[in-house]
């Protein structure tokens, strides 16, 4: 089964270029670009974690900037699905105008509905995941860590959070801070 959610879902995978042709769109548009990821796509879920900070002061001509992000992001969880979104904060609030799915797992098992009868005749029915049935940081072929606690590091900076494969690489994986800091150059600005 394929998870279809946020624009473009009805078409096929997008290639390298025409995501950049998309984010270029949205930056000609003073749109924000971030990118997320998640091993829980379910549609109840929004809150998917965060790859570095939002790119508020990108210009159309640095799109390719932010395919830089999305590289390293699918290179660090490449099993996971990861999304594009844009935000338009021009009527002041952060409000997502544009959002897209640019990677996903090779094997997408599905949902099941469980049906459950309570009183006076009532059913009820559930989707859930089959990915559900391991635990996160497990799903879909991945070998990563039982713990999904996240370290500040980890969103500020996009580096591996301890779901990644890539995460023992980053320090001796205990995921107690050795996480190295980086420039806060441009915190705060938008």
């Amino acid at each position: 089964m394929r998870v279809t959610q946020g624009t473009f879902s009805y078409l096929p995978e997008f290639t390298d270029e025409e995501i950049e042709a998309q984010i270029r769109y949205a930056l000609d548009n003073g749109w924000a670009i971030m990118f997320e990821y998640t091993d829980d796509p379910h549609p109840r879920n929004s809150l998917w974690d965060m790859w570095r900070q939002p790119n508020f002061d990108l210009e159309p001509e640095d799109a390719g900037e932010a395919l830089k992000d999305l590289q390293a992001c699918r290179e660090t969880y490449p099993n996971h699905y990861i999304k594009v979104v844009a935000y338009d904060s021009s009527l002041g609030r952060q409000t997502s105008a544009l959002s897209f799915i640019v990677n996903r797992p090779d094997h997408e098992p599905g949902y099941r509905l469980e049906r459950t009868e309570t009183h006076d005749r009532t059913i009820n029915y559930t989707l859930t995941a089959y990915a559900l049935d391991d635990p996160p940081g497990r799903r879909y072929g991945n070998e990563g860590s039982l713990s999904v606690g996240r370290h500040i590091g980890t969103v500020q900076e996009g580096v591996p959070g301890p779901d990644s494969p890539k995460f023992a690489q980053s320090g001796d994986g205990d995921g107690d801070g050795d996480l190295e800091a980086a420039s806060d150059e441009g915190a705060g600005e938008s």
